[in-house]
């Protein structure tokens, strides 16, 4: 369940018939798509922008994806994304998110990801103090 002490973005999707497999339902693999797009809402509402993270020498890249899937999600739904900053040190961050059903508001999936900051070299960086005043709410 989403936090109540602390920032959370949300970011409305509707399935497209082409993120679906045969049986009408969303492929697991465009999830990670869906959650993609709520990390950089999140990064856009909270003042910042991820081509101006990138243009000013860094990535933050995907070290680890899990996600759990509750129900399933359908051609032409129309889901809310939560995205908020569950853990956060000097060099990385964990976004977690909930994808829900607009229309009745049930979870259909809960996930997490985990990200480290590297330079454009690859090289392990902090993060930006922009980012990590984040942590907070």
């Amino acid at each position: 369940m989403a936090p109540t002490d602390q920032y959370v973005a949300e970011t409305i999707i509707r399935v497209r018939y082409a993120e679906t497999d045969a049986m009408g339902i969303v492929h697991h693999a465009s999830y990670i798509i869906y959650l993609e797009e709520a990390r950089t809402n999140y990064a856009r509402v909270r003042g910042s922008d991820y081509a101006s993270f990138e243009s000013s020498g860094f990535y933050l890249t995907v070290t680890e994806v899990n996600a759990r899937y509750i129900k399933p999600t359908r051609y032409g739904q129309r889901v809310i994304v939560r995205c908020w900053i569950s853990d956060m040190k000097s060099r990385g961050l964990t976004f977690n998110y909930e994808i829900i059903e607009e229309e009745s508001g049930d979870l259909l999936v809960s996930a997490y990801s985990k990200h480290i900051c590297i330079t454009h070299e690859g090289q392990v960086a902090r993060l930006p103090d922009s980012w990590r005043n984040w942590g907070g709410n």
